[in-house]
């Protein structure tokens, strides 16, 4: 950061607490003073800056969207959003350091994107799948000890100036493209692939060779050659990024991120300086857009696979059971290994108390949903 952008930051944080302190100040006075504050400073909303892991025109964006328009709306106009692509101030990957540094106040991301610094921020993203599904996972960082843990890893262990939340328990993440056809573990030895956090350590224990790309990058490498197969995350971001133009074999269901979800990222300092009705909305928002993101993600990823489908030629197809029996090997050998790190069994022992228990009743209660589908639409799911 030079000295303009330094200068730049420090009266962005000097002029939030200024307002802030002002108004806060402002209720204390007599109505005779009140008379000659400007009406503008009483009129200027706060504006929180805000950046994604995004490019512009993904899903994403949209769902990002749905969470600055509820704040927006909550307060009244009393806080607004500045919501920034990736790039716009810094890379896809760099979110964290920017949140934490106070460049931005906020952030849209994942937390496989910083696993660089701490494997352990994999864990609330694309960890170890003992059974549980995305809403399971989400439903531990809430109630089952995952948000102190997240606060204790950011905070207490490394020290950031950062308040993270967790939103939108995404649909397992399809095995994804690839040019030729895979049956077997083998097929896959030795392609390049496209994937992040743990999920990178899993793929490459398979034998693939694995690179770590934002989202916006991956078409133009398998364009390049740079690599052989990727994944990214859902049909719909995999369209937009045109996917369906560098390969046509594209695997839906797999175990290397079954239960990821949105990372909301907030600098501490901007939350602390808000409004105790302000900071209520900024966090309370994550559930209200999770709750949202889930019905647009729904209604828009499964148009989209019916698109890619029937319109773009490409072959929908299930990850085979060798592959899927594989991935789960890799990550009961994985997790010997990451557990070395104390604070990592620590989350690990947590998740697996939490998904014995917990998906123990899901599984028992639920009833056989694909018997059902196929009693009222018989053949559709054969591939």
């Amino acid at each position: 950061m030079d000295i303009g952008e330094e200068a730049a930051v420090t009266d962005k944080g000097f002029s939030r607490r200024s307002f802030l302190k002002n108004t806060a100040l402002a209720g204390g006075a007599t109505a005779g003073a009140a008379l000659y504050a400007p009406a503008v400073l009483a009129q200027a909303p706060l504006v929180m800056k805000m950046q994604t892991s995004w490019p512009a025109s993904d899903v994403w964006m949209d769902m990002a969207r749905q969470y600055t328009e509820r704040v927006e709306k909550m307060s009244g106009g009393r806080l607004k959003v500045d919501l920034l692509p990736a790039g716009a101030v810094v890379g896809a990957f760099q979110v964290m350091d920017a949140v934490n540094d106070g460049v931005l106040d906020a952030a849209h991301s994942v937390s496989a994107y910083w696993y660089g610094k701490n494997k352990a921020a994999s864990l609330f993203g694309t960890g170890p799948v003992f059974g549980g599904n995305p809403t399971t996972m989400l439903s531990w960082f809430y109630q089952g000890g995952g948000r102190e843990l997240y606060r204790e890893l950011t905070q207490d262990m490394m020290g950031l100036k950062v308040v993270g939340l967790l939103g939108f328990p995404m649909p397992a993440q399809p095995l994804g493209w690839f040019k030729n056809e895979v049956k077997t573990v083998a097929d896959m030895k030795g392609l390049k692939y496209r994937t992040v956090g743990l999920a990178a350590d899993l793929m490459q224990s398979m034998g693939m060779s694995v690179a770590q790309l934002p989202g916006g990058e991956i078409v133009p490498a398998m364009e390049r050659g740079v690599i052989d197969a990727f994944e990214f995350n859902n049909p719909s971001s995999d369209r937009r990024f045109g996917a369906q133009d560098v390969a046509k074999n594209y695997y839906l269901g797999s175990y290397h991120q079954a239960s990821e979800a949105f990372e909301f990222l907030f600098n501490s300092d901007f939350l602390e300086d808000l409004e105790p009705d302000l900071r209520a909305i900024v966090e309370t928002a994550v559930e209200a857009a999770s709750t949202v993101n889930t019905a647009l993600g729904l209604d828009q990823y499964s148009a989209d696979l019916q698109k890619l489908q029937n319109e773009d030629g490409v072959n929908i197809r299930r990850t085979p059971q060798d592959i899927l029996s594989a991935e789960l090997e890799a990550w009961s050998t994985m997790i010997v290994e990451l557990e070395k790190d104390p604070f990592i069994k620590k989350v690990l022992d947590s998740q697996r108390s939490w998904v014995e228990r917990v998906t123990y009743y899901e599984l028992l209660n639920a009833p056989d949903y694909a018997l059902a589908y196929e009693h009222f639409f018989p053949g559709k799911l054969k591939m």
